[in-house]
């Protein structure tokens, strides 16, 4: 009895901090589908050369599209002409940087983590890109595409629907934050929730030390749980705060915040049938590594005690605020998931 009241606590702690900031997200994110049209977003990435690779990664760091969800919009941009690094990168920055990702972020870690997160993710994304296009200089238009390619975790089924331009108005803000966006990120953020939940609920402490006691050991298993798995960059951050909590160091979380939604089976599976096996070589090994790297780094730079502090103000007693902040949120999860006629 004492481990199922700790377990529902343990979701509303982490609820309470972040609810807020998601439903700000994805209002934010309604108003970036009405102010950037999606034929912009095409015509500037189709380009060729590094200055693809860099508009790819600026314009899809801030979009909410989750790991499943950019795969039509990336087949998009690859049939408009854009060359495999611009896809590449696309496909790497904008599932790990969505706004409201960027708000659960601050509102957990802080402002130095959050700025970290983007950045770095950003920088991964333009690397891998730049790779892709050296290793592969010609641009083959000779590749295979596959409509409505299989997802799975619920976040890429409504995509196209609202692919269209609409005119201007608040209610179409709202319908996309919360019919589209908020809806595709309902189950995802619910099970991300409770695993948070379980993991620091039965977990001891410092259990990764059974793992490991080498840090790139410790990295290594994170990868090998997170890169196969479906998490959307805002479900993720519940299972990184439990994480953080057992013992594992703030770079091993920046990790998994990173690797895990950035690659999927699905998306690795879509990126070798666009761009074949040499390039899903290129995309995989690229963000493990430059995720250790960045997440190394971020170890060795203390500010561990920083954002620990953050997070022990994120978590404190929620206010007025929060709490119908979290009843809202989890009122609209529970209805998405089980409205019948989704």
């Amino acid at each position: 009895m004492e481990l199922i009241i700790d377990f529902i606590k343990n979701i509303f702690v982490v609820a309470n901090s972040m609810s807020l900031y998601i439903l700000l997200g994805v209002i934010v994110a309604g108003l970036l589908k009405q102010v950037i049209p999606d034929n912009f977003i095409y015509k500037h990435l189709g380009e060729r050369g590094i200055g693809s690779i860099v508009k790819s990664t600026l314009f899809g760091a801030p979009l909410p599209l989750c790991s499943c969800s950019v795969i039509p919009m990336a087949r998009t941009l690859h049939r408009e002409g854009a060359n495999s690094g611009a896809v590449t990168s696309f496909l790497i920055s904008t599932p790990i940087t969505g706004v409201d990702s960027i708000f659960a972020t601050y509102s957990l870690f802080g402002l130095f983590f959050t700025i970290y997160r983007v950045v770095t993710s950003m920088i991964i994304a333009i690397v891998v890109g730049a790779i892709e296009n050296i290793s592969n200089r010609r641009f083959n238009p000779n590749i295979s595409f596959h409509e409505n390619p299989s997802c799975s975790g619920g976040c890429c089924s409504h995509h196209n629907e609202h692919s269209g331009r609409s005119r201007f108005n608040i209610k179409s803000i709202f319908d996309y934050a919360f019919n589209t966006i908020f809806r595709d990120m309902s189950k995802p953020l619910l099970i991300g929730l409770i695993i948070g939940a379980i993991f620091s609920t039965i977990l001891p402490k410092d259990i990764l030390n059974l793992v490991a006691d080498n840090l790139i050991l410790r990295y290594l298993s994170i990868l090998v749980i997170s890169m196969p798995l479906y998490v959307c960059a805002t479900s993720s951050l519940p299972i990184a705060i439990s994480l953080i909590v057992n013992g594992m160091t703030l770079g091993s979380a920046f990790i998994f915040l990173t690797a895990g939604p950035a690659t999927n089976s699905v998306t690795m599976g879509v990126v070798a049938d666009m761009f074949g096996k040499r390039s899903l070589a290129i995309y995989i090994f690229g963000v493990a590594i430059l995720s250790i790297l960045f997440g190394y780094l971020l170890d060795t730079i203390s500010i561990d005690l920083n954002v620990l502090l953050s997070l022990q103000e994120s978590l404190k007693t929620p206010s007025i605020l929060d709490i119908i902040s979290t009843a809202v949120m989890f009122t609209l999860m529970l209805y998405y998931i089980f409205k019948k006629d989704i």
